[in-house]
């Protein structure tokens, strides 16, 4: 039997996803959950095969979700489930533990097929993912290079604050001291020259963190 874990802040992508899997009579939904946090807590409790999960979750996106259920069951494999389909967006999925990445555009024809192949330890990636990867690898190889990435917890922060979230709102939901928040906070606004929350808001929504 096949356990699957689904993520997303949408009921009926849920029930959708849920259906789709569970025609197969050896596949079973174990958990579903609509934030990031409660992804990694339904993870945890019922370590299941494969977790399906969406890149633009609340209070925790699908990457640092991603992330930490790897930490935690280094043998889930994780499917990242989502619209968005650009190259920055990909890489950091792939650098947080992601074995398969497909568009929910693509649902119909490939999703059974991706959680076959995770399930069966194998990668998965849409075609469409696939290209972007190829001309993501070509553009390096001729030297173009992009920009560094912020870092787990300077991510988890922009975020939480796009969310309108204040500080002291964040350190609470974090469990770290506001100064902490605070110096990740100015470290992440240094990195995306970025001078206003307006900003940080801004790149949240370009980079899905979270949804316009």
């Amino acid at each position: 039997m096949t356990r699957i874990l689904i993520a997303d802040d949408h009921e009926v992508v849920r029930r959708g996803v849920r259906s789709i899997l569970e025609a197969r009579p050896d596949w079973e939904g174990v958990a579903e959950a609509a934030d990031g946090n409660a992804a990694v807590e339904a993870a945890a409790a019922t370590k299941p095969d494969v977790a399906v999960l969406d890149f633009s979750l609340p209070l925790l996106s699908g990457l640092e979700a991603t992330r930490r259920i790897r930490q935690l069951l280094p043998k889930t494999q994780v499917l990242i489930f989502t619209m968005h389909e650009s190259e920055d967006v990909i890489r950091g999925a792939l650098q947080a533990g992601a074995r398969g990445y497909l568009l929910k555009s693509d649902a119909d024809g490939q999703l059974a097929s991706a959680v076959e192949a995770l399930a069966n330890q194998r990668p998965y990636f849409s075609w469409r993912v696939s290209e972007a990867l190829l001309e993501a690898f070509l553009d390096r190889r001729d030297g173009i290079s992009l920009p560094g990435p912020l870092t787990p917890r300077e991510r988890e922060i922009v975020q939480l604050i796009a969310e309108g979230k204040s500080n002291k709102q964040v350190g609470k939901h974090l469990n770290v001291s506001i100064k902490t928040v605070e110096t990740h906070r100015a470290a992440a606004m240094r990195k995306l020259g970025a001078s206003s929350t307006a900003d940080l808001v801004r790149y949240a929504v370009r980079n899905h963190l979270i949804e316009p």
